[in-house]
């Protein structure tokens, strides 16, 4: 039995096409039900080996909030003093998780629009996709299914 919700993706500013393709096979394993870039600097050729873009719609966008689905929690992932860290956080029903680039961060003007925002434990930074497949693993985890 499936719970109710869903999780979709944000990405802000996303580095490359690797990035991408990483983060399109996370959510074709997990069920993630679409993915949104803001400020991508790639053409949109990527390395998802699962072709999930076939099956996930991807949205460009020039402001991440215009197009998250209707009553859904914004919840950034960023390493910032005021984080929750994801062994304490509780999923939303419907979540829209938003992730910076791996060589930077999310704006500020995204951390204050964001009710949640949590971070990763870790002893250093991971890639973009392997924090997208943590994230979507620990919600299977803690909702039952994604």
């Amino acid at each position: 039995m499936n719970p109710r919700g869903f999780a979709s993706i944000g990405l802000f500013n996303p580095k490359n096409r690797l990035n991408y393709g990483g983060v399109l096979r996370a959510a074709g394993c997990y069920g993630a039900a679409m993915i949104a870039m803001q400020g991508h600097r790639f053409k949109r050729e990527s390395s998802d080996t699962l072709e999930a873009w076939k099956h996930i719609p991807t949205i460009i966008t020039d402001d991440l909030f215009s197009v998250i689905p209707y009553d859904t929690v914004p919840v950034a992932i960023e390493f910032i003093q005021t984080a929750k860290p994801i062994t304490k956080f509780s999923h939303p029903e419907r979540a829209f998780y938003i992730f910076g680039p791996e060589d930077g961060s999310v704006s500020k003007g995204i951390i204050e629009r964001c009710k949640e925002v949590i971070y990763i434990p870790t002893s250093h930074c991971m890639n973009l996709a392997a924090t997208v497949n943590v994230v979507l693993y620990d919600r299977l985890v803690k909702r039952g299914s994604t």
